[in-house]
């Protein structure tokens, strides 16, 4: 049996939506770079901000932001995210850059900055 190790976003900018989804879960955060991912990045042009491929860490399955090249068809991806407040929770994630796509009982849609669908259900 396999297990589920990552959850890939094809995205357009992959650090601020990193940054989002981040802000977003509990207990996730932008996986760090050390000094020797840094020397990487610089080598090939690039910086932490302009890293094509992004790793987001957290309690439960890895989240990965990958850039896709311009042009191409992009992904889809749809999370759904128990949480207790819902009413707070929409603003907060408003806040972040998400917009209402509707709400339903026990759960809201959401799109992120980039347009991805993702819901935030009512816990319990």
């Amino acid at each position: 049996m396999g297990r589920l190790k990552e959850i890939v976003f094809d995205c357009k900018h992959a650090a601020p939506l990193a940054r989002f989804w981040a802000a977003l879960i509990d207990g996730y955060a932008v996986r760090a770079y050390d000094d020797e991912e840094i020397a990487r990045l610089v080598a090939l042009g690039r910086t932490p901000e302009t890293d094509p491929v992004v790793m987001v860490d957290g309690p439960g399955p890895t989240l990965c932001f990958h850039e896709m090249e311009r042009g191409r068809a992009q992904g889809r991806i749809h999370l759904d995210i128990a949480i207790r407040d819902r009413t707070a929770e929409v603003q907060r994630v408003v806040r972040l850059g998400a917009s209402v796509v509707r709400e339903a009982e026990g759960y809201t849609v959401m799109a992120d900055p980039e347009g991805n669908h993702f819901c935030l259900v009512d816990a319990g």
